[in-house]
């Protein structure tokens, strides 16, 4: 798949799926990822914050491995040397991560580049910067991180829908119950992080996504 393909399915009305062991109920990311990719998710976020690089060398690649028999994408939180390491797609950074021009620089044009934002500036900044896409939260309280930025709300997401200059994944606090309004509120692609890996079936949590997904792209 091409990049520019690759970078549709962030204008889509689907799900970005990432990963977060510490909510998993004891289940592994590998385990997560593959119930994921099997329900159809078609990107995944390698996020982990609790390991050893050497671990998370080994996660990514067994995880690269599973995107590619599901033709999905592999975006690697943070660390755009092991995104290089092992094949993936792209890197997501942080604000307080690696300037995403000069990210740019190192990878090259081939991989895709998305940014954590919270406001309209880091938007159109990222934007400015060479990002592919951003991330956009939280929307709603989130407690994935440990020092949580407050909630952006609903507005932002209106704001984002119209004048983004780059595809965005919606993020924070999305669950089934809310999801509606952050998809009325002009998001496509969305991230409901401990919604799904903290599910206690989480192939028919996400089927109960995508149904809400579907009804908006049908709409």
């Amino acid at each position: 798949m091409t990049k520019e393909g690759k970078l549709k399915l962030f204008s889509t009305y689907t799900i970005y799926g990432m990963t977060a062991e510490k909510f998993s109920n004891g289940r592994s990311n590998i385990e997560v990822v593959k119930v994921m990719l099997d329900s159809g998710i078609k990107i995944i976020q390698y996020r982990e914050k609790y390991k050893s690089l050497k671990e998370k060398y080994k996660e990514c690649l067994e995880i690269r491995k599973l995107t590619e028999d599901y033709e999905a994408l592999l975006i690697v939180n943070d660390h755009a040397d092991l995104c290089q390491m092992v094949g993936a797609d792209g890197v997501h950074l942080g604000q307080e991560d690696l300037p995403a021009d000069e990210v740019r620089k190192l990878l090259g044009d081939k991989f895709i580049i998305g940014v954590t934002t919270h406001t309209k500036d880091q938007v159109l900044k990222a934007k400015e910067d060479g990002a592919d896409y951003v991330g956009l939260g939280p929307v709603f309280a989130s407690f994935t991180k440990d020092n949580p930025h407050p909630p952006i709300g609903l507005e932002m997401v209106k704001w984002a829908a119209e004048n983004s200059p780059l595809p965005f994944v919606a993020i924070g606090g999305i669950k089934e119950h809310n999801l509606k309004e952050v998809l009325a509120s002009g998001a496509r692609c969305i991230c409901a992080v401990t919604e799904i890996v903290g599910a206690d079936d989480i192939r028919k949590k996400i089927e109960s996504l995508f149904k809400i997904l579907k009804s908006f792209e049908r709409s």
